[in-house]
């Protein structure tokens, strides 16, 4: 069965009476409608509105389990810590190391299906702990970067990028009907007055891309720097009112002396504007 295993993805268990009402009133993603088996993107943010921790967010019985990266765990805990306060709620680390990703076929097993994949079509379950995988090396990022799907460290720097960027607002991970939480005034007021211009970009060239980092260009104008690079294939966050009016003018894209192309995921229903300084 097509799988991977991530080592740098630890666990962390959320539960107590209030544990619902908790997450609900401090994270991005919508926990009152999240239902059994299903994952979903999630983010606390600073006030400014930026990415501070990004996760995967399911139910496991009565509590809710966060996934996210190993470097990311002690910080987060010590924030949800933070925000805790009297709340009747435990926060606490989980044994297992690892995360085990299960697609294609063999995505039948029980598990919460990641709903960032369900939106591109692909059924793909994640476990924590490891499970025999078979994949070759590389084989879950290029089905991130086919699929687009963004990951924290490689396409974009935490406290950098806000959740629109990344297409949180389409992909299960942002809500706009539940109440307030940190950093919701500012991500509300870009959904309202149309102003998110960064988005996630899936890229492809003739040859061989240049490294993760490299910026993109159009007429010597940066539009955005590569992230996840699969050979001629990769990942980005780009200005989109910047692409689109290099793409409309017949202006080639470039990232280092490789001309490449660049369109947005199918599934987000979005299209480039025409031109510079348009409300993408």
């Amino acid at each position: 069965m097509p799988a991977a295993h991530l080592q740098n993805r630890r666990f962390i268990r959320i539960s107590g009476q209030e544990g619902e009402h908790f997450l609900q009133n401090l994270i991005t993603t919508d926990i009152a409608s999240l239902p059994p088996g299903e994952a979903r993107p999630g983010a606390l943010l600073t006030p400014q509105g930026k990415i501070l921790f990004d996760f995967m967010v399911w139910r496991d019985g009565d509590a809710f389990v966060l996934e996210t990266d190993s470097d990311q765990m002690e910080a987060l805990i010590r924030r949800l810590t933070m925000y805790k306060l009297r709340a009747a709620v435990e926060i606490s680390a989980m044994d297992e190391h690892g995360a085990t990703l299960i697609w294609g076929d063999g995505a039948s097993v029980a598990g919460p299906e990641d709903v960032r994949f369900s939106r591109a079509g692909i059924r793909l379950v994640r476990l924590a702990g490891q499970v025999e995988t078979d994949a070759p090396e590389g084989a879950y990022d290029l089905l991130r970067v086919e699929a687009g799907i963004a990951a924290s460290g490689a396409d974009f720097d935490l406290q950098d990028a806000f959740p629109h960027d990344v297409l949180m607002d389409l992909n299960g991970g942002l809500s706009f009907r539940k109440g307030c939480y940190v950093g919701q005034e500012v991500v509300s007021r870009m959904q309202h007055r149309g102003t998110a211009r960064r988005r996630l970009v899936r890229i492809e060239a003739e040859a061989p891309l240049p490294p993760t980092g490299t910026e993109i260009t159009a007429a010597g104008k940066p539009v955005g720097r590569l992230g996840t690079v699969r050979d001629r294939q990769a990942l980005a966050v780009v200005r989109t009112d910047r692409v689109g009016a290099a793409v409309a003018a017949g202006i080639p894209l470039l990232a280092g002396e490789v001309t490449l192309t660049a369109s947005l995921p199918g599934w987000s229903g979005l299209a480039f504007p025409a031109q510079e300084g348009d409300e993408p």
